[in-house]
């Protein structure tokens, strides 16, 4: 694996041992449990880690959380090294990636809730009730995204989408489709501006009123496994 970059003390601080346990694993498991492409291994660091804890620098202090599709892990679990002031909760349908998250979480010992479901779920919305960020990093186009995500928010809550190069065409294409599920203007901003050498491109969307429909969708999952660290 590609050595602990300078960023990383400054982005994890006193986590930073977590951070590189963290990395370990993924170097580890990551390539034959489908989480990780076998070219990622030697960018796990600014790929990954580091592109997904410098959004942290959006995150108010203690803020309830919700990463959603959360998969490897990505951006919640290098969140959660990095600020354990948040209340982070992994959302994730697949059986497999939820046995990985749950052991991550025990490996780690890290105050984080796993919970097997889809975002747009009713057993999910309220297992989770409202939030005061959701993330998302390459689940879903900014529209569909939008629309499980919003209703995961209060009033007032930010979602914040990790988008790459598309970013701006997503935002010019599907402002209209995010307003009508309730939320604001989207703006598109970088983090780790100052430690990253490509900084992390976030899609802002901030809640501004409930959706037009009150009855969500319902998926043919329900919430299949919940398990939670007590730290």
């Amino acid at each position: 694996m590609a050595p602990v970059p300078e960023a990383a003390a400054r982005v994890f601080g006193d986590g930073l041992e977590g951070a590189e346990r963290f990395a370990a694993l993924l170097e580890r498991h990551g390539v034959e449990r489908g989480l990780i492409g076998p070219r990622e291994v030697d960018r796990l660091w600014d790929r990954h880690l580091l592109n997904s804890a410098v959004i942290a620098e959006r995150i108010p202090h203690s803020a309830r959380v919700v990463d959603v599709g959360s998969g490897a892990g990505l951006p919640g679990v290098p969140l959660a090294i990095a600020r354990p002031d948040l209340h982070i909760t992994l959302v994730e349908p697949m059986a497999r990636r939820v046995d990985w998250l749950d052991g991550v979480i025990e490996e780690l010992d890290l105050d984080v809730t796993v919970l097997r479901g889809r975002a747009e779920e009713r057993a999910i919305r309220a297992e989770v009730g409202t939030v005061d960020v959701v993330t998302a990093r390459a689940v879903a186009p900014l529209a569909k995204l939008a629309g499980w995500c919003l209703p995961l928010l209060r009033e007032g809550g930010m979602m914040l989408a990790l988008k790459g190069a598309s970013a701006r065409d997503e935002v010019a294409r599907d402002t209209s489709a995010v307003a009508k599920v309730g939320g604001g203007v989207p703006t598109v901003s970088e983090c780790g501006v100052d430690l990253l050498e490509t900084p992390t491109t976030v899609v802002i969307v901030e809640r501004i009123r409930p959706q037009a429909s009150a009855q969500p969708k319902r998926r043919r999952s329900a919430v299949g496994s919940r398990s939670k660290r007590a730290g």
